[in-house]
C-alpha cells in the first residue's frame, strides 16, 4: 500500500548531501554520526531488536553446551522434540546446581551449570515461543 506524503515547500530543509564533509560539518556531524539516524530511508531496522546489546559470553556459553549436546546426540535438531516439561526441570536443577555452587560444573558435560541454565532457558524460549504461535492458529 502506497502512501501519499504532502510535504510544505516553505518548511522544507533538503537532505544534505552526506558525500559533502564539509556540510556535515556546519551541521556538527560526521558521515558516520549521519549514518546513525534513525531515518528509515538509509536502513529500515526501526522495531528490530538490537542483538548487540546481549553480552557475548551468554552466547558463548549457550554455543559450548550446543557443541556437547551435538557430541553425545549427534544431531543439532534433536532438541526440539524434547517434552518442555523436561527442559524447565532440567533448568531447574542446574538454577539449583548453581545457587549451591556458583563455580560448580555439570559432572557429565564438565561445563558449567550457569552455561547448561542459560542453554536451558534458550531452548525454553524458543519452544514457548512455538506454543504461542501454535495457540493463535
Amino acid at each position: 500500500m502506497e502512501k501519499t506524503v504532502h510535504v510544505n515547500i516553505i518548511d522544507y530543509t533538503p537532505e544534505p548531501d552526506i558525500t559533502d564533509l564539509e556540510a556535515l560539518s556546519k551541521m556538527g556531524m560526521s558521515q558516520a554520526e549521519y549514518f546513525s539516524l534513525s531515518d528509515q530511508s538509509i536502513k529500515a531496522d526501526a522495531g528490530k531488536p538490537k542483538l548487540t546489546l546481549v553480552p557475548q559470553q551468554i552466547i558463548f556459553d549457550i554455543a559450548r553446551v550446543r557443541e556437547y549436546g551435538l557430541k553425545k546426540y549427534g544431531t543439532s535438531e534433536s532438541w526440539k522434540s524434547v517434552d518442555i516439561q523436561r527442559y524447565r526441570d532440567a533448568t531447574y536443577r542446574h538454577f539449583l546446581a548453581y545457587l549451591a555452587d556458583p563455580n560448580g560444573v555439570d559432572q557429565e558435560s564438565g561445563l558449567s551449570h550457569l552455561s547448561h541454565l542459560a542453554c536451558n532457558v534458550a531452548f525454553l524460549c524458543e519452544l514457548e515461543k512455538h506454543n504461542r504461535k501454535e495457540n493463535e492458529t
